[in-house]
């Protein structure tokens, strides 16, 4: 009798692809890491079903709980998903501005959404998150402090880019929001060779990307430790939509904002160096970006 596989068992093993024209002439190898053929269709399907699932096997939590989180919209769907799978009711607090494929995904998967201001942003969504967490009325997971977001990583995508690359690879550019993927990616890789650069992508200021984010002080990821980033890149609205859109046109790779700031950082690495392996996370698919207008032809 086969064996078949469970939805859960769909996340990760992603594929990793060489890109071919945007590169141009160079003796470097750029590859990018397809995060959006997870099930909900992101990098974080990994980190929610890890949140989800090592918060059950140390008894903190069982199905039926209610779970909060704030959320800017990836990790909110993902987390959706792994709620359906596993039985939790889910509260997600996001910003009005969140684009409206997201808020709908996050709905299809059952979860109610509270929304703020985009003048609050993510920093009231996280604010209220914890306050009704201090109310009882559910159970936080709380991505930017959870070790078992980057836990996802240092198990999963790292030891992937590993092996995908029979080791050879030299540099990863991944985009920081809650900044996980940087974390176990990093932890993982520099494992295997110290030398392997690990590049951080934030917004340039005045951009506004979603999923990267340039956090004050006061509300950096507690799981960030600067030391496992060895570089950190400022990428403008406009190179990141910009490569975005190329990618797409040039590539057949149709993805979201932030991971074409992280194609448009590793294009940019690859003037630097030589007979180099970059790794770009393309975090999520180009679809959940369409109401936003920003695959409209430009004049």
């Amino acid at each position: 009798m086969p064996t078949y596989p469970t939805i859960e068992s769909c996340i990760g093993q992603t594929p990793l692809v060489r890109l071919q024209r945007l590169p141009g002439p160079t003796g470097n190898t750029l590859l990018a890491k397809l995060e959006g053929n997870n099930p909900a269709g992101s990098v974080k399907d990994r980190p929610a079903l890890s949140m989800i699932a090592e918060a059950e096997a140390r008894g903190d939590i069982k199905p039926g709980d209610t779970l909060i989180e704030a959320t800017s919209g990836n990790t909110g769907i993902a987390l959706a998903m792994a709620a359906a799978i596993r039985g939790y009711r889910l509260v997600l607090i996001m910003p009005e501005s969140a684009s409206r494929e997201r808020k709908q995904a996050m709905q299809a998967y059952g979860a109610e959404l509270i929304e703020v201001s985009a003048k609050d942003g993510m920093e009231g969504a996280r604010d209220m998150a914890d306050g009704m967490a201090r109310e009882g009325r559910g159970r936080v997971l709380d991505q930017f402090a959870n070790p078992d977001n980057p836990l996802a990583h240092y198990r999963g995508t790292g030891p992937e880019l590993w092996q995908q690359t029979a080791g050879e690879i030299t540099h990863l550019v991944t985009s920081m929001g809650t900044t996980g993927t940087a974390m176990g990616c990093s932890a993982f890789l520099k494992e295997m060779n110290p030398a392997i650069q690990i590049i951080g992508l934030q917004p340039a200021d005045g951009a506004s990307i979603p999923g990267i984010r340039r956090w004050p002080q006061a509300y950096l990821p507690k799981i960030f430790e600067a030391a496992r980033v060895d570089r950190v890149m400022d990428i403008s609205q406009e190179e990141s939509e910009d490569t975005m859109r190329r990618l797409a046109a040039q590539e057949g790779i149709f993805c979201g904002v932030s991971a074409g700031g992280s194609v448009a950082g590793a294009l940019r690495l690859s003037q630097e160096v030589e007979n180099a392996t970059i790794v770009s996370i393309i975090c999520d698919r180009g679809d959940r970006y369409l109401s936003t207008g920003v695959f409209a032809p430009r004049d």
